[in-house]
């Protein structure tokens, strides 16, 4: 019996020097991509961030760890603690990690200043290059900071250069249209913002709900409340059929809401 608890503890203590082996070579030998690579898929918790650190402390112009550092902070909200690591990032290479940070200011913060001056920078650094920051065409982006800030020929002028840097008209975001409409509408271009809502339609597959509202809306401008009110049905059925743009993490520019649809019908 003596001898098996002998050889237990002896196991679990050579368990336990592995353990701390391994943490040591992962934290501080292996080499800095697979260090990265692993902390960014576990990003957030206690092991990544300081995988993060350590990275940081050996290669100090390693922008990528700051970068991803900062992700945790700025999705859990911290924006404070992400911008220290962020800006560092954009400071240590600029058009690498510019069009991250401008993408937070308008969707996280709504500082659209602070989005077009990222935006602005980047676009002049990658003369040659249509940017494509967090996936969305830069000049779109660049547009709905524009409209954000009620600047709207300037928003349309951004919109229009995202259209014409497209290959296709098939890779538009089809709520650009979406939001060029809405800018036409209140500059009171009722023909023009109806075309608009009818691309949006065309390329959502008929299943946008905003498109469907602002074009009731548009025509109860027209006095043509028949067709308003088909249009306020067919978006009320589309968003309750999940189809209406929402994101979990941020709040949607021009967002629709149910109770939107509803007092629109009512005030027919």
């Amino acid at each position: 019996m003596k001898k098996f608890v002998f050889i237990l503890k002896s196991l679990l203590s050579l368990f336990f020097i592995s353990s701390i082996l391994f943490i040591c070579y992962l934290l501080f030998l292996t080499p800095k991509e697979e260090r990265f690579n692993f902390a960014e898929h576990t990003q957030g918790n206690y092991l990544s961030q300081k995988i993060f650190d350590i990275l940081i402390f050996q290669y100090p112009n390693y922008s990528n760890a700051y970068f991803e550092k900062s992700v945790a902070f700025n999705k859990r909200g911290d924006y404070q603690k992400g911008f220290e690591y962020l800006n560092k990032a954009v400071e240590i290479d600029p058009t690498r990690h510019l069009g991250y940070r401008g993408w937070i200011k308008l969707m996280k913060l709504k500082d659209y200043n602070g989005c077009i001056k990222d935006l602005k920078r980047l676009d002049t650094l990658t003369p040659n290059t249509i940017d494509a920051p967090w996936g969305d065409n830069i000049h779109y982006l660049q547009g709905l900071a524009y409209k954000g800030l009620k600047k709207y020929d300037a928003a349309i002028t951004e919109f229009d250069k995202s259209i014409a840097s497209q290959k296709d008209s098939s890779w538009v975001n089809h709520n650009l249209y979406l939001y060029k409409g809405i800018i036409l509408k209140e500059q009171n271009n009722y023909k023009e913002a109806l075309h608009h809502f009818n691309l949006c339609l065309q390329f959502s597959y008929d299943k946008s709900p905003e498109a469907y509202f602002h074009k009731g809306k548009t025509y109860m401008k027209l006095n043509l409340v028949d067709s308003s009110k088909v249009c306020f049905e067919k978006s009320l059925t589309l968003f309750k059929e999940g189809y209406a743009h929402k994101d979990k993490y941020n709040e949607i520019m021009d967002e629709l809401y149910e109770s939107d649809i509803r007092e629109a019908l009512n005030n027919l």
